[in-house]
Formats: structure tokens, sequence, C-alpha cells
């Protein structure tokens, strides 16, 4: 499993609310490609861009921007997240 869990901070809903892009934690040695494929495949939407970072905590974190014909918000509601 690549996908962790999302984040839920305050930051990351105006990520989510802005610019349709939701942020994950995902596992260390993924790949932008891995991570949007897995992504694309348990959600069944189209990705535009993957950015990653590592966190201060040694964690990797995902920002993946969805197709303008998806909404972000739809899965976090599925998510829980809203």
């Amino acid at each position: 499993m690549i996908l962790k869990r999302p984040i839920t901070t305050e930051k990351s809903m105006l990520y989510l609310e802005n610019s349709n892009t939701i942020c994950f934690i995902v596992d260390n040695k993924a790949d932008k490609e891995r991570i949007k494929k897995e992504f694309e495949a348990t959600y069944e939407v189209k990705v535009d861009k993957i950015n990653t970072m590592m966190t201060t905590n040694g964690e990797k974190k995902a920002m993946i921007k969805i197709s303008d014909e998806y909404n972000a918000e739809d899965i976090a509601i599925k998510l829980g997240l809203m």
C-alpha cells in the first residue's frame, strides 16, 4: 500500500478547496508514477500532477493535483475528511 493516510491540516484543506489538490502521506520509497497509478486506481479519477516532499518527521508527503473534470472534495467526503 503506497498511500498511507490523508493529511487533514488547515493548509491541506485550503489546497483541497482552492486548487483541487489532496495531500497524502505515502511510502518513502514510492515514486511519483507509482503514487499516480495507485491513486487513480483507488479513487477512479485522473491525476494531473504530483509534488512530493519529505517532512521533518521523515515521512514522504504527496500533493496530488486532480484533473478539473473531477472534484477533490468528493474524494475528501468519501474519506470522511469533510
